[in-house]
């Protein structure tokens, strides 16, 4: 008797096919949390800078990459002039434009 309990039952393999998937699974979990977490944000957020630089037109005030304030004289594809001050001019990039600022109040009542 003692015989036949040392022998126990066959052993289960590896796995196969099913134990491969199975540590597969929290890698494939990870990957999509961090695609949620860090990398959709970011593409939506560069989408967006995007379609705000395609959208820019002369006259709007607007806030280069390094903090310089100014209002937009006249662009092209490729860059954009901006006065800084009175009688001082500046050639930018047009992708470094960071954000164009909203309307002044009384601009706004102006067109009202």
């Amino acid at each position: 008797m003692m015989t036949a309990l040392a022998m126990g039952s066959p052993g289960q393999g590896g796995g196969g096919a099913t134990g491969f998937l199975a540590s597969l699974l929290p890698i494939a979990a990870m990957i999509a949390i961090l695609w949620f977490l860090l990398i959709r944000p970011q593409q939506k957020e560069q989408q967006k800078h995007k379609e705000m630089v395609g959208n820019l037109k002369k006259g709007d005030e607007v806030v280069t990459v390094g903090g310089v304030y100014g209002k937009i004289m006249a662009l092209d594809a490729e860059k954009v002039s901006l006065r800084i001050a009175d009688g001082v001019k500046i050639d930018v990039e047009r992708g470094k434009v960071q954000r164009v600022l909203s309307p002044h109040v009384d601009e706004v009542e102006a067109k009202s």
